[in-house]
C-alpha cells in the first residue's frame, strides 16, 4: 500500500470513527436536553385554552405549520433553506401524524428546546432559539388550546429535499448545544415595563430575529438579543427565502423613518399611508399581529423605536432634490427605466411616486424600496404581491407579476424607482436579478393534499 492509499485509508477511519463519537455524544445530548426541566400536567381550562390561543397567535404558529388553502396546524408549508426545502410539521392533536400522543414535557421539550419525544433533534428553522424564553405557564396554556381547541387532521409530514448527508439530524445537537442553550428572558432595567413587554415579545413568542437578525456560517442567529453578548447584529437586518428582512434598528434604511404610531398601525392592518406589507410579513400580520391586543403592539412598536441604530449603517440621507415628479409629467427625455414606470408602473404609484394612502403603498420614501439588499424588490416585482385583511380597510389589493419582463428591463425600472424622487440606493445587477429569477424557479413547492407523500412515523414536530 503506497503512502497516498495509506493516507487516504487513516483519514477515511478518523471520519468513521469521528462519526461514530460524534453520533453517540450527539444521541446523549438529545436525550437529556430539556429533560430536567419536564412541567407537570394540569387541567386545561376554558382561561388557560383562550390564554394559549392568544399566545399560539403571538407565535404565529399557523402560518408556517399551514400550507396555503390548507387545514390549521396541518403542516407541509415548503420553507426554502440554502441547504433545500424543509416542510413544516402537523402539529394538530391526531395521534398518528400529529403531536396528539405528545405529553405536556414532550410539547415543552419540542417547543423550547427542539427535541422530540423519540430525542431526534429539530432543524431551527422551527424557532426553538426564540421560544426558550416562553414561561413555563405560558407553555401549560399553549398545550392545552393544541390539544382542546385545535382539530386533529390526518396529514402525513413530508421529507426535506436537503441531500444526505448534510441531512443527518445528529449534528443537530451538538448545534443546539453551542447556540441553543436554555435561556430565560432578561429583563432591562434600563427599559420601562412596556419596553421590556415589547422585548419579550420580539425576542420571544414574536422571534422577529429568526428573520430580521443576520445568520452565521452555522445558520445561527448572531445575536438573540440586546441583553447579552455580542449584540450589534441583532435585528439588523437579514435575507431569508429571497426576501430582505429590513433592519429593525433606528438607522436611515432601518426604523428611522418610521414613528411609533406607523409601526403600530402597520403591526394591526398591515398598512400605513406610505407602506404596504408584502411577502412573509404580510403573513405575519394576516395571522399573527393583526389579532394581538393593542398595548402588545404599542409594547414592540414602542422598544423597536428605542432600538440604537445598528453598526456601520448609515444614520441620515444627504439632501437629494425631487426632479423625477416633473421628468414623468412632463414625459420628455425618458430613459428605460421612466419609460418601463410609465407603462406598468404610474397609473397606480402615481408621477410623484406617493400612491394613494392605504390603497397604492408609495415608492418614494418608502424604507423597503431604498434598502441597501434588493432582494425584497427584485422578488416582490417577479411575483407581485397581496396586502394582508384587517378590519380597517374594506379591500385588499394586489400588485401584478411583472415576470415577463426581461432581465435588463427589470433593472432598469427598479434602479429608476430605487433612486427616484429623493430615494437613494446602491444599483441593482443583471446579475442580483438572475439569482432572484433562478431562486424562485427551483422553489421546492408546498406539499400537495391529493398526492401521497412519504411519511415519517411519529409526527415529528419542526
Amino acid at each position: 500500500m503506497g503512502t497516498m492509499q495509506k493516507a487516504l485509508s487513516l483519514a477515511a477511519m478518523l471520519v468513521i470513527v469521528g462519526s461514530g463519537v460524534g453520533g453517540i455524544g450527539a444521541h446523549f445530548l438529545s436525550k437529556h436536553r430539556g429533560q430536567d426541566l419536564a412541567l407537570t400536567e394540569h387541567t386545561a381550562t376554558s382561561a388557560s385554552i383562550a390564554k394559549g390561543a392568544y399566545i399560539a397567535r403571538t407565535a404565529d404558529c399557523v402560518a408556517c405549520h399551514t400550507r396555503p388553502g390548507g387545514q390549521p396546524y396541518a403542516g407541509g408549508l415548503a420553507m426554502q433553506t440554502p441547504l433545500g426545502a424543509i416542510y413544516s410539521t402537523n402539529i394538530t392533536p391526531d395521534f398518528d401524524t400529529g403531536i396528539g400522543h405528545y405529553s405536556l414535557a414532550d410539547f415543552n421539550r419540542a417547543v423550547k428546546h427542539g427535541v422530540t419525544p423519540d430525542n431526534r433533534p429539530l432543524y431551527p428553522a422551527m424557532p426553538y432559539p426564540s421560544y426558550a424564553i416562553i414561561p413555563d405557564e405560558d407553555i401549560r396554556d399553549l398545550y392545552a388550546y393544541f390539544m382542546h381547541a385545535v382539530a386533529p387532521v390526518t396529514q402525513a409530514n413530508g421529507e426535506s429535499t436537503i441531500p444526505w448527508p448534510l441531512n443527518m439530524r445528529w449534528p443537530m445537537s451538538w448545534w443546539q448545544l453551542i447556540f441553543a442553550p436554555q435561556r430565560d428572558f432578561i429583563v432591562d432595567a434600563r427599559l420601562s415595563e412596556q419596553d421590556n413587554r415589547g422585548a419579550y415579545l420580539v425576542e420571544g413568542p414574536g422571534h422577529c430575529g429568526a428573520c430580521h437578525t443576520p445568520r452565521g456560517l452555522a445558520y445561527q442567529e448572531k445575536a438573540m438579543s440586546l441583553a447579552t453578548g455580542d449584540n450589534s447584529d441583532f435585528l439588523a437586518g437579514a435575507v431569508i427565502d429571497g426576501w430582505r428582512a429590513k433592519s429593525l434598528r433606528g438607522e436611515a434604511r432601518g426604523l428611522a423613518s418610521w414613528s411609533h404610531e406607523e409601526l403600530a398601525l402597520f403591526f394591526k392592518t398591515g398598512r400605513t399611508d406610505t407602506v404596504a406589507a408584502f411577502g412573509a410579513m404580510a403573513e405575519v400580520i394576516e395571522h399573527s399581529t393583526r389579532y394581538m391586543k393593542d398595548e402588545d403592539i404599542s409594547a414592540m412598536a414602542s422598544y423597536l423605536k428605542q432600538l440604537p441604530p445598528a453598526k456601520n449603517k448609515i444614520l441620515n440621507f444627504a439632501p437629494k432634490p425631487d426632479t423625477t415628479t416633473a421628468l414623468l409629467r412632463e414625459g420628455k427625455s425618458l430613459d428605460e427605466g421612466a419609460t418601463l414606470y410609465v407603462e406598468h408602473c404610474q397609473v397606480c404609484h402615481r408621477a410623484d411616486g406617493k400612491g394613494i394612502p392605504r390603497i397604492f403603498p408609495a415608492l418614494a420614501g418608502n424604507s423597503a424600496v431604498f434598502a441597501k439588499n434588493p432582494q425584497s424588490v427584485i422578488q416582490i416585482t417577479f411575483e407581485g404581491g397581496l396586502m394582508p385583511s384587517n378590519e380597517y380597510d374594506l379591500m385588499d389589493f394586489a400588485m401584478p407579476a411583472f415576470n415577463h419582463l426581461t432581465n435588463q428591463e427589470l433593472v432598469s425600472v427598479m434602479n429608476f424607482i430605487r433612486n427616484g424622487w429623493q430615494n437613494q440606493a446602491p444599483m441593482v445587477t443583471s446579475k442580483q436579478v438572475s439569482h432572484i429569477r433562478d431562486f424562485l424557479h427551483n422553489k421546492s413547492p408546498n406539499l400537495p393534499s391529493d398526492q401521497p407523500i412519504t411519511l415519517v412515523q411519529g409526527g415529528s414536530h419542526e
